[in-house]
């Protein structure tokens, strides 16, 4: 039956399920549980999910931050996704994929880049969403970013960004590029860049309670 009528009842296209909150919970207290690895892990596996990225370091800015995971691995710098191919179009997915496997090394790749930045002083945790369990891969990693607000996810922007490829350089490089030079294909982009001393900024102010 369609509703031509003029009165509009807002409730009654809002969906509200308290299974979805338990559920979202459950699934990040057992990301929050698993194992520590270096970045990358320094072994090949299978399946797409989400991850986090913990910071370790010397780093000037980050001094808070590295501090506070020196005990134990509590505040990530970056929480991140992995999807299965065919997933975004809702293709049937291959789960034996190494989605998640990948985009950690490829971080690492990216960190490994830079002239401020030690691979080594990073650490990983992860979990494998695979099955109906995968439709949750975007929604808990939005929670995770809520929940943390990791400074490479709010405050820094950049740090997943890919080489836009030729005939696109024309762009402005980003704030984690500024603030961590290195990346071969970030040094061709053309745009007017932001301003270092904003960003240091708005670091001190995100960290200043760390």
């Amino acid at each position: 039956m369609i509703d031509s009528g003029v009165l509009f009842n807002r409730e009654l296209h809002v969906f509200r399920s308290p299974d979805i909150i338990k559920v979202v919970r459950h699934a990040i207290d057992f990301l929050l549980k698993s194992p520590v690895y270096k970045l990358p892990p320094g072994v090949q596996f299978e399946g797409a999910g989400v991850y986090s990225i913990y910071y370790k370091g010397t780093f000037g800015q980050y001094t808070g931050l590295a501090a506070a995971n020196q005990v134990s691995i509590e505040l990530p710098v970056y929480v991140g996704k992995a999807v299965p191919p065919g997933w975004r179009q809702a293709r049937k997915t291959e789960m034996s994929a190494t989605s998640l496997c990948n985009r950690l090394k490829e971080h690492a790749r990216s960190i490994e880049s830079v002239n401020n930045l030690l691979v080594d002083d990073f650490v990983c945790r992860f979990m494998i969403l695979d099955g109906q369990e995968s439709n949750l891969i975007s929604t808990v990693e939005s929670e995770l970013i809520r929940r943390f607000t990791p400074l490479w996810n709010s405050v820094i922007d950049g740090f997943g960004n890919h080489d836009p490829g030729s005939g696109r350089y024309n762009q402005s490089p980003s704030e984690w590029d500024i603030l961590h030079p290195g990346r071969k294909w970030a040094s061709k982009l053309t745009g007017k860049p932001p301003s270092i001393d904003q960003i240091i900024l708005k670091i001190r102010h995100a960290t200043s309670s760390l």
